[in-house]
């Protein structure tokens, strides 16, 4: 088992980041969902 080399402070920093991005896009995509079942509702 190879060690861990202590990971920098920019690269937790980069790989936060890429989690924030990826957590916005399912946000966005949850909220397209309530949009559309709101806007059916609403043509009903």
């Amino acid at each position: 088992m190879r060690k861990n080399r202590k990971r920098s402070f920019s690269d937790l920093v980069n790989e936060a980041k890429l989690e924030i991005l990826k957590n916005q896009d399912e946000i966005e995509k949850i909220e397209r969902k309530l949009e559309e079942k709101r806007a059916e509702k609403v043509n009903n």
